[in-house]
């Protein structure tokens, strides 16, 4: 099992890239990973991600640490349905605004259509159960949502590869963006 040192230090390493291309901003957004079948490392409560400090252990059922972030309810609910064992979430600005005006984000840019072809957009109030719930859906059948109006949830194997959509869905709708402003 991996320790919250080297998980820590894998946020860190994740957090500094998203923060370099603008993914996140301040101390928006958090990050989980989960290495045994009992609980899951995640970002402290109001943590900046590219100096978050030691993650928290949190047990998959049951009560949680009070310092765990507030979107602890969606990484939790996407562990128990899903074979994902790493969580990334941002507010990348272009993929915020997308989830304000469609429904779904259908890519045009080659790497778009190719590994991410739909990008679903789920429903609830940031730390509700219902965003956990939508999000675990999603995230069943994609690797990566955007929750409208609060940030992209991508998941995967590895923090790296919740990282690569990430980055992937902000590119499609940065793409989508400027395709309609030339129309």
């Amino acid at each position: 099992m991996a320790s919250g040192e080297e998980v820590g230090a894998e946020i860190t390493r994740i957090g500094k890239r998203l923060v370099a291309e603008h993914l996140v901003g301040a101390n928006f957004g958090n990050m989980s990973v989960r290495p045994d079948d009992d609980g899951f490392f995640i970002t402290r409560t109001g943590s900046y991600l590219d100096d978050p400090g030691e993650p928290v252990y949190t047990p998959m059922s049951g009560e949680v640490p009070p310092t765990v972030s507030s979107e602890w309810r969606v990484h939790r609910a996407v562990f128990q349905n899903t074979r994902h064992r790493a969580i990334v979430h941002a507010h990348p600005p272009y993929a915020v605004t997308a989830s304000l005006m469609l429904d779904e984000v259908v890519p045009l840019d080659s790497e778009g259509k190719m590994f991410c072809p739909i990008i679903p957009i789920a429903h609830g109030e940031p730390g509700t159960q219902e965003l956990a719930e939508d999000i675990a859906e999603c995230l069943a059948l994609a690797p990566l949502c955007i929750a409208r109006g609060h940030g992209t949830f991508a998941a995967g194997k590895t923090l790296e590869e919740g990282y690569l959509f990430t980055s992937l869905g902000e590119h499609a709708c940065r793409v989508l963006s400027l395709t309609r402003s030339f129309q």
